[in-house]
């Protein structure tokens, strides 16, 4: 009775100074909480007070208040009866506007769906990380249906990268608002998916970590589909520690089995062909400079061309690609139909590109892919992994590629170019800061591992981390 006591008097915040959460990692606030210096319902207001506050209103495309209130309050009861239902419980919690939430429209960033009825209850993986006691806060903004490397979103705003300080430049998409939600320390953790980039790109340009699950590693019930075959989930944190709980919360997992692998003896294969071509100086700096610490580290980096890559290269250039046919497939009956003009002119233009995309091509594409897959897999079998820049750029001005479609196109297409290969031969990647450039723009380096390889990529990136990471004031 005198713990129970003492502890519910820990509890009385009120009573005491409050402690500010800006920015913290989801394990300091689950510390926080765990120590009685603060509630969980004291941690869902001053979350929704700091988006309220926020400069960028296009962050989040609605708030569940009245949601996280309620998850708040009884995560409060909880910690205060001594059984808390996680190493989570209490911690907040943002949604790519892909995941259902029940009783919200699932609107995919698109004014399309607006009028849709809303869902009869959450997706699988939400439903999980509410059972681990997390604190739903809303749906992040994103580019329209998933669609886009670059994170524009002519309806509900663009949001801003943190880091653009002379001008507004892009967050990264399509993940975008889920990634400057984290980076802005509005929340220590949102969820995304991730087709060809769409969460280590965003992660990337905002200067946080982005991990991207391999196929299948997660439910997808719930869950807007852009491309079956390509889609996976994604988590973006400030801490390579906060995405390995939250994983293994989202796998309903009692507590990670990923355990922190020393760096000694692992090989490191550094690409020599496709990825590192037409980089900005500062992100090659970055990357041969964090590579330089892995290697000093104990790791093995091995220069050498993937053959695979140039070959993805041109399968794309000569039969399409596979989100192409199969977003065109999901959304052929709104970019041919009347609701066409209510789309962001971007991307209804380059879904309805497919329209002629023939169904031999896709099943080359597919069969070529099945191909690809085994042999990339073989050659990272053991102790290795692929590192390389996440993006071949930092985040360029949004003013210039909401004006020029035809610079979009490019720019599109540069900024997915070293991604999608990951998602085409099925692999898990983590993305790290490196450092900036002289804007003070995020540079980023990308781990990969082969498909299911996500425990080994992450029990080396606990130890990559520390070393990777330049510090990037990425909380603004």
């Amino acid at each position: 009775m005198i713990t129970r006591a003492l502890r519910e008097d820990r509890f009385l915040t009120s009573q005491s100074p409050s402690v500010d959460i800006r920015g913290r990692s989801a394990q300091q606030l689950a510390a926080l909480m765990s120590a009685g210096l603060l509630s969980p319902e004291e941690v869902a207001e001053q979350t929704l007070a700091a988006i309220a506050a926020c400069e960028d209103q296009a962050v989040f495309t609605r708030l569940t208040v009245e949601r996280a209130r309620a998850e708040a309050r009884a995560a409060t009861q909880r910690l205060r009866a001594g059984r808390s239902a996680s190493a989570l419980d209490g911690v907040p919690i943002a949604w790519k506007d892909l995941f259902d939430l029940e009783g919200v429209t699932t609107t995919a960033g698109s004014r399309v769906l607006e009028a849709d009825a809303p869902a009869k209850m959450d997706a699988t993986v939400v439903s999980r990380l509410t059972a681990a006691g997390m604190v739903c806060i809303g749906h992040a903004n994103m580019t329209e249906f998933a669609y886009s490397g670059i994170g524009l979103n002519p309806h509900y705003g663009t949001p801003r990268n943190p880091h653009g300080r002379e001008e507004a430049r892009v967050p990264g998409g399509s993940s975008s608002g889920s990634a400057v939600a984290v980076a802005r320390g509005l929340v220590p953790v949102a969820i995304g998916t991730d087709t060809g980039g769409s969460v280590r790109i965003p992660a990337a340009f905002n200067g946080i970590i982005g991990y991207k699950a391999s196929s299948g590693r997660y439910p997808m019930d719930g869950v807007f589909a852009l491309s079956p075959t390509l889609d996976t989930l994604g988590i973006f944190a400030r801490t390579v520690e906060d995405a390995v709980v939250v994983d293994a919360a989202m796998r309903a997992l009692v507590a990670p089995n990923v355990r922190r692998e020393p760096l000694t003896g692992l090989r490191l294969i550094a690409p020599t062909n496709v990825v590192c071509d037409d980089c900005d100086p500062a992100v090659m700096k970055n990357f041969e400079a964090a590579l330089a610490r892995l290697a000093k580290a104990g790791a093995i980096v091995e220069r050498a061309v993937m053959p695979a890559f140039d070959e993805i290269l041109a399968l794309s250039a000569r039969h399409g690609t596979i989100v192409a046919a199969e977003a065109y497939a999901a959304h052929k009956a709104r970019v041919e139909g009347p609701e066409a003009g209510r789309i962001d002119r971007r991307v209804a233009k380059r879904i309805a590109l497919a329209q002629a995309m023939p169904m031999v091509d896709y099943i080359a594409i597919m069969q070529a892919r099945s191909r690809l897959i085994q042999q990339t897999s073989e050659r990272l079998s053991g102790r290795c992994l692929i590192a390389m820049p996440t993006v071949a750029h930092t985040a360029p001005p949004i003013a210039a590629l909401e004006a020029d479609d035809d610079l979009f196109v490019r720019m599109n297409a540069k900024t997915l170019r070293n991604t999608m290969l990951g998602n085409f031969l099925g692999w898990c990647g983590v993305s790290f800061p490196t450092g900036t450039d002289e804007f003070d723009l995020p540079t980023a380096l990308l781990l990969s591992g082969a498909p299911d390889a996500d425990e080994q990529l992450l029990s080396f990136s606990l130890t990559a981390e520390a070393i990777v990471r330049e510090v990037v004031d990425s909380m603004l």
